[in-house]
């Protein structure tokens, strides 16, 4: 692995995670009117905490195992402030507001690769 992958590796990973939960909270609103429909979320840290400890490689497969509500992918069904009549935990304000406070942080991470990008530019011309 090159320096260059290295240095970004952690922020792609973000990036990736960050869409993936943008996708979701998208399904999550265009179904806010599916009877039985359970709202899911990503959890972010969970996620990243894997990706930044990098690949363990187990002795014995009962070393390292996950817990039942534990996935790779973080995904998880969000407990919703108000029952629905029809089963749906989706509240289509909490989605709404949880979306545009994805979307903000999207757009904070992409600024940090932009100026972490501009710097390794900056360094290798010699400025």
């Amino acid at each position: 692995m090159n320096f260059i992958d290295k240095a970004f590796s952690l922020n792609e990973k973000s990036l990736n995670v960050r869409a993936q939960r943008m996708e979701v909270l998208s399904r999550n609103i265009a179904n806010a009117d599916t009877p039985q429909f359970k709202a899911q979320d990503i959890d972010f840290k969970s996620v990243m905490k894997g990706a930044s400890e990098g690949a363990v490689i187990p002795t014995n497969p009962m070393h390292i195992t996950e817990g039942p509500d534990q996935t790779s992918d973080g995904l998880k069904y969000r407990i919703p402030f108000n029952v629905s009549f029809d089963g749906n935990t989706v509240e289509l304000p909490v989605e709404q507001a949880k979306f545009g406070q994805y979307a903000a942080e999207y757009q904070t991470t992409l600024s940090i690769l932009e100026s972490r990008i501009s710097g390794i530019r900056k360094a290798l011309r010699g400025e």
